[in-house]
């Protein structure tokens, strides 16, 4: 029996993705999920489920944090991200942040099947259409993605925060934590995006948002 998690904060989504997979899959069992709370909720009470079907933009999942979140506190899940977007740089960025698999929601049930046997067997998977768009892709969007996916969960919200033109101590009290302890991201941020500067940084930042 295969367990999968359907994560979407669109229920209507949810009901035909499910429906969709489940002739698919003997004795599939479904979760859902509307927001990364959920979606973590659900996973912590789920150990079992086997695959995640993430969106991209559920509450709690601005710019790409939902899917580092999870893949950061569940690693050994993967995660195939189903989306509306068919923008490369954002297919791009999605993969270099540990996706096993980009699939667009116009896809129709016959490859999404294709796409989570493929996940299943610990490979990646997409569609013909985007590897060939990927290979013309800049190096640029996956380099950066690497190094976004490096940073924890707590270094990417300091991030935003910095883009947001927060001060350290503004930071601290946002997310709870000392000033120094904000310090400490900071300086581990700057290593890990081999930048120097918080403007630097936030540039940088900038390239990652989601909204195209």
């Amino acid at each position: 029996m295969a367990k999968f998690l359907i994560a979407d904060d669109h229920p209507l989504f949810r009901e035909a993705l499910g429906g969709a997979l489940t002739p698919l899959f003997q004795d599939l069992q479904l979760v859902e999920s509307d927001s990364l709370e959920s979606t973590i909720n659900a996973l912590q009470s789920n150990p079992d489920i086997e695959l995640i079907l993430l969106d991209l933009q559920m509450p709690g999942c601005d710019d790409f944090f939902g899917l580092l979140s999870v893949a950061e506190e569940f690693p050994n899940i993967p995660i195939a991200v189903v989306s509306a977007t068919e923008s490369i740089k954002v297919i791009a960025r999605v993969m270099g942040f540990g996706a096993k698999a980009f699939i667009t929601k116009s896809t129709p049930s016959a490859e999404i099947a294709e796409a989570v046997n493929a996940v299943l067997r610990g490979e990646t998977w997409l569609s013909e259409e985007v590897r060939d768009k990927l290979k013309d892709h800049e190096d640029e969007e996956v380099i950066i993605a690497n190094k976004m996916a490096s940073l924890t969960t707590k270094q990417f919200q300091v991030l935003k925060l910095l883009q947001a033109g927060l001060l350290n101590k503004q930071i601290a009290h946002d997310l709870s934590i000392t000033e120094a302890t904000v310090k400490a991201h900071i300086s581990a941020i700057f290593r890990k995006l081999s930048v120097n500067t918080r403007t630097q940084a936030v540039l940088m930042a900038e390239k990652i948002q989601l909204e195209e």
